[in-house]
């Protein structure tokens, strides 16, 4: 009887094991599933915002103030382009309750055709909602081809400390000849087409590649002073060197009428537009468009292109 018992009781507690066990394995298996979730869950929402399937909250419900940061150099695939900033004014004026819009300027410039497209890209604009007005908000500096975008806008606001103006262009560079000889190195340039290594900074200066250059530069010149004589109006009390690439503080500026007024992006917003709530429409770059404008830089790279070595740039 006792052995019997014994017996029982041995197999009574490998039972118990192995339901324990089993519950154990269970209660593993339930939390691995739950933290597999989470991951899942994280990682599609991380995809979700990468790839803008989730909305930013860039559309608001009530009035506001519309605000668009251009801050850095302007130029093609950089932080301030014009694909970047003309999504960022669609999306403001697409929302229903943008009363008025401000472009927050903080740029010493960069490639004229960027700073065109976005000058008349807001012009356009305007003409399509003519009730929504846009001014300019200079902060630090404005120069350049930043004031080739600021000067679209209907008003332009500056900081009596602010940097604006330089209305000119430029094409810099290096010549390394004199260099080559002192250190006995030769430049071996095979080309097709008589003037295809124009600028070439291991040659030496060609007269005639140099006018042609600068006819070209002049030429930008004037299609920038007459985009500020476009946007300024009788507004601009002209002096002989407000074209020559100067650049003057904001207080200067005001009296020279390169721009109208002092005052902040809260400012303009409160007391201008009426309209003290700012949405913030800047455009966000997402990881895939960082991995694209990745690939494509080392696609030209690999192809040996390298526009800005030859491009017009307004600083």
């Amino acid at each position: 009887m006792a052995e019997q018992d014994n017996s029982n009781w041995q197999q009574q507690t490998i039972e118990k094991l192995a339901l324990s066990g089993l519950k154990e394995q269970q209660t593993a298996r339930r939390w691995s599933n739950f933290f597999k979730i989470l991951v899942f869950i994280y990682l599609f929402t991380v995809l979700a915002y990468a790839l803008d399937w989730v909305s930013t909250g860039k559309s608001a419900a009530g009035a506001h103030t519309a605000l668009i940061d251009i801050n850095g150099v302007i130029e093609a695939g950089g932080d301030v382009s014009a694909d970047s900033v003309t999504s960022s004014l669609s999306d403001a004026y697409d929302s229903k309750g943008t009363k008025g819009i401000i472009l927050r300027i903080n740029s010493p410039g960069g490639s004229p055709v960027q700073a065109g497209i976005i000058n008349d890209e807001i012009r356009r604009q305007k003409q399509l909602h003519p009730k929504i007005p846009v001014y300019a908000v200079v902060e630090d500096i404005c120069a350049s081809g930043g004031y080739y975008i600021a000067v679209a806008a209907d008003k332009i606001y500056v900081d009596k400390a602010s940097i604006i103006g330089s209305i000119g262009v430029l094409m810099d560079g290096y010549g390394f000849t004199e260099l080559m000889k002192k250190v006995g190195v030769e430049r071996r340039l095979l080309t097709a087409g008589e003037n295809k290594a124009m600028l070439d900074p291991f040659s030496p200066v060609n007269p005639k590649h140099q006018l042609f250059a600068q006819a070209m530069l002049n030429e930008v010149h004037e299609q920038f002073k007459a985009v500020v004589r476009q946007g300024r109006g009788d507004r601009l009390n002209e002096t002989p060197e407000m074209f020559s690439g100067l650049f003057w503080s904001g207080e200067q500026g005001i009296k020279l009428g390169l721009a109208d007024a002092l005052g902040s992006a809260d400012y303009v917003a409160r007391e201008v537009i009426k309209q003290e709530d700012i949405v913030d429409f800047t455009y966000q770059e997402t990881v895939v468009d960082r991995f694209a404008k990745k690939l494509g830089a080392s696609m030209a790279k690999s192809l040996g292109i390298d526009a800005k070595s030859i491009m017009p740039v307004l600083h």
